[in-house]
């Protein structure tokens, strides 16, 4: 039965959870928010949502750009290299973007009488984003099913995975994950040294799937 709304931005882990639930998914939503690397993922989220015959809707989020702090609105020349820790990449927090996310999604559900949204976040997010740890996601679900007559909760099945155990999950299932996209700086290719290219390489490699992304360093 198709019940659910994905929440799908065209990087690794919501492109999996995309081919796993594929037969419970009534519509892909993708958000525009501006970030660096929005005009990279979204063509790849639209891509893999026609490839599976799942209605797909991009909604602009303009204001988040306009008056949220976060580097990861600011350019390029913001996003930090190195480790995929706290320390590193706290700067690229984009302040409640999960819960504001999550909000019209189940607008959304609502209207289209869905009752369940799909999300992506996942154990390796706990530590630097406070809308991606289980406590915010269970929190989150019981407001949004008290708040709809639809009783709509939150099914987000990697909370508690790390990205390399997504990676096999996707492994079984066949994706090419060349068709999606991480780096964090938007660039036209994957810049290689950003935290996030570099916990992609690192998922991938641990998984022991060939990386056949293409990085400039």
């Amino acid at each position: 039965m198709k019940d659910s709304i994905i929440i799908v931005s065209g990087g690794m882990d919501s492109i999996t959870l995309l081919y796993e639930k594929q037969d419970n998914i009534a519509l892909g939503i993708s958000f525009n928010y501006g970030s660096n690397h929005n005009a990279k993922e979204i063509p790849l989220a639209q891509k893999h949502c026609e490839k599976l015959g799942i209605p797909h809707i991009v909604i602009d989020l303009d204001f988040m750009q306009q008056h949220f702090k976060s580097s990861l609105l600011e350019g390029a020349e913001t996003i930090p290299n190195g480790a995929y820790d706290e320390e590193n990449i706290k700067s690229t927090v984009v302040p409640f973007r999960n819960g504001i996310m999550l909000s019209i999604a189940a607008g959304v559900a609502e209207s289209r009488q869905l009752n369940k949204l799909l999300i992506a976040n996942h154990g390796g997010d706990h530590s630097i984003y406070p809308d991606c740890r289980p406590d915010f996601i269970q929190s989150m679900s019981s407001a949004i099913s008290a708040g709809t007559f639809q009783d709509i909760e939150i099914d987000a099945p990697y909370t508690h995975l790390t990205k390399a155990e997504i990676a096999l999950r996707g492994r079984k299932i066949g994706i090419d994950y060349s068709e999606t996209w991480s780096c964090y700086k938007g660039g036209d290719i994957h810049c290689g040294t950003c935290s996030t290219c570099r916990e992609r390489k690192e998922a991938l490699e641990a998984a022991k799937i060939d990386d056949n992304t293409l990085y400039l360093e």
